[in-house]
C-alpha cells in the first residue's frame, strides 16, 4: 500500500500545486473524469480528453488548451518524439520553474558536455575519468531497467507535463535522480583526501545537488515519489558495487594493450542488447550515445597514456589545493573550456552529417524522412555510438593534444 501511494500521480500534481504550477482551463474537470480510469499509455490522456480538458473556445491557435493565469509556458519537446509540445501551462513561481529548470539540465546532455570536460581538462584527469565510468554504467543500467520495468510516467490529467522531452521513455527508475545522485557523490569520494577542502562542503553540495534533481523531477511532472526514490537507491547500490574496482577499470583501460578493442566491442554488444529490449524510445538512443561516450573516453585514454601524454597531477602534487587558483588561471581554464568545447561540438555535427546517411545507405533504409530513419536500429545505433565515441576521443586525446600545441595545456 505504501508503495502504491508513492506511484500515486495526485502526490506529484500536488507537489506542483505546491510550487505554484497550473494546468489548463478544464484540468480539473478532466481529472474528475479520469479518477475510475485505469492506468494511460505512459501518462498520456487520450486525444478526446486532451480536447476536452481544454474546454470550448479555449483553443490555442496551434490546437492546445491555454494555462488559465499566472506566467505561461510551453513544455519543451524532442524533435525525434511525437508528442504534442503545444500545451500551455502556468506558473506563480519563476525563481521555482528556473530553479527545478537547472535540476532538470543537470541530468541533460548539455551538462554533461560541460561538466566531464571542465573536470577532465582544468581540474583533475584522473578524477574526470573515473567520474564517467561511473556514469556510464549508471546510466545504462538505470535505461535498461526502464525498459524492462515499463512503468508508465505519472497519468497527465492529473499532473501537469512540464516537459515532453522524454515523454516517450518509460518511468521506473529516474535516470535523472540516478546521475544526480551518482554524480555528486562519487565526486565526493574520489576527490577527499586527494583534494584539500572541508568534508562538510563535500556534503552539503553533494545533498543540495541530488535534492535539487531529484525534485525537479518530480516538479516537471514526469516521475512518481516512487520513481525518484528507487533512482536514488538503484545509483547508490550501483556506487556500493563499481566504487571499489573503478581503479582497476581505470588501470586496465590505460594499460592493457587490447583494452581499446574489449572496450569498444563490450560497449558495442550492450548497446544491440539494449535495443532489443524494448520499441523505439529516446531511451535507446541515449543508452547508444552513453556507451560510445564511455568507449571514446577509454581509447582516448588508453592512446594519451601510450604515447606519453600524461593529462593527471603528478603524485608529488597530492593533495591538490583550491588556494591556487588565480585570475591566470581561471582564464586560460575558460579558454581551455570554450576552444575545446566548441570543437566537440563540431566534432557531434561533422560526425551526424557523416553517420546518418551512410547507415541509410549501408543498411538500405531511406532518409528522407530522417526522423523515422533514426527510429530504426540499423541507423540510431551506429549514428549514436560512432558520433559520441568521437567526442568521447577528442574529449581525452585530440583536444588536450591541440592544447599541448597552442601552449595551453
Amino acid at each position: 500500500i505504501y508503495l502504491f501511494q508513492k506511484m500515486d500521480p495526485q502526490k506529484v500534481a500536488s507537489f506542483q500545486r505546491l510550487c505554484g504550477v497550473e494546468g489548463p482551463s478544464g484540468w480539473a474537470e478532466a481529472e474528475q473524469r479520469g479518477a475510475g480510469r485505469g492506468p494511460l499509455a505512459n501518462g498520456a490522456p487520450p486525444a478526446a480528453e486532451r480536447a476536452a480538458a481544454q474546454g470550448p473556445g479555449r483553443q490555442h491557435p496551434a490546437g492546445s488548451g491555454a494555462a488559465p493565469g499566472g506566467w505561461r509556458r510551453r513544455p519543451r519537446r524532442n524533435s525525434l518524439a511525437e508528442e504534442d509540445g503545444s500545451q500551455e501551462f502556468s506558473t506563480r513561481s519563476r525563481s521555482l520553474y528556473y530553479l527545478f529548470s537547472l535540476g532538470t539540465e543537470l541530468g541533460n546532455e548539455l551538462f554533461y558536455m560541460l561538466f566531464f570536460p571542465f573536470c577532465i581538462w582544468n581540474v583533475d584527469a584522473w578524477l574526470g575519468r573515473r567520474l564517467v565510468h561511473i556514469w556510464v554504467w549508471v546510466m545504462y543500467l538505470g535505461q535498461c531497467t526502464k525498459d524492462v520495468i515499463r512503468w508508465p510516467r505519472p497519468a497527465s490529467p492529473p499532473v501537469v507535463k512540464l516537459e515532453v522531452f522524454y515523454n516517450s521513455e518509460y518511468s521506473m527508475p529516474s535516470t535523472h535522480a540516478m546521475s544526480g545522485t551518482a554524480i555528486p557523490l562519487a565526486l565526493l569520494l574520489l576527490s577527499h583526501g586527494r583534494w584539500q577542502y572541508p568534508l562538510m562542503f563535500g556534503l552539503i553540495l553533494a545533498f543540495c545537488w541530488c535534492s535539487l534533481v531529484c525534485c525537479s523531477r518530480i516538479y516537471m511532472g514526469m516521475h512518481s515519489i516512487l520513481d525518484v526514490i528507487a533512482g536514488f537507491l538503484y545509483a547508490v547500490l550501483i556506487l556500493v558495487v563499481f566504487h571499489p574496482v573503478v581503479d582497476l577499470i581505470d588501470n586496465f583501460n590505460l594499460t592493457y594493450k587490447y583494452a581499446p578493442l574489449i572496450v569498444i566491442s563490450l560497449h558495442l554488444a550492450l548497446g544491440i542488447f539494449s535495443f532489443t529490449l524494448d520499441t523505439w524510445s529516446t531511451s535507446r538512443g541515449d543508452t547508444a550515445q552513453i556507451l560510445g561516450s564511455g568507449a571514446g573516453v577509454a581509447c582516448g585514454s588508453h592512446v594519451s597514456y601510450m604515447l606519453g601524454l600524461n593529462l593527471d597531477p603528478p603524485p608529488s602534487m597530492l593533495p591538490l589545493s583550491l588556494s591556487s587558483l588565480t585570475v591566470t588561471v581561471f582564464g586560460k581554464a575558460m579558454l581551455r573550456l570554450l576552444i575545446g568545447v566548441v570543437i566537440l561540438l563540431l566534432t557531434k555535427i561533422a560526425m551526424k552529417k557523416a553517420t546518418i546517411p551512410l547507415a541509410c545507405k549501408i543498411f538500405r533504409i531511406p532518409h528522407d524522412d530522417v526522423r523515422k530513419a533514426r527510429q530504426r536500429m540499423e541507423v540510431e545505433l551506429p549514428y549514436r555510438y560512432i558520433t559520441y565515441g568521437m567526442v568521447g576521443f577528442s574529449l581525452m586525446f585530440i583536444i588536450p593534444c591541440l592544447f599541448q600545441f597552442i601552449g595551453l595545456s
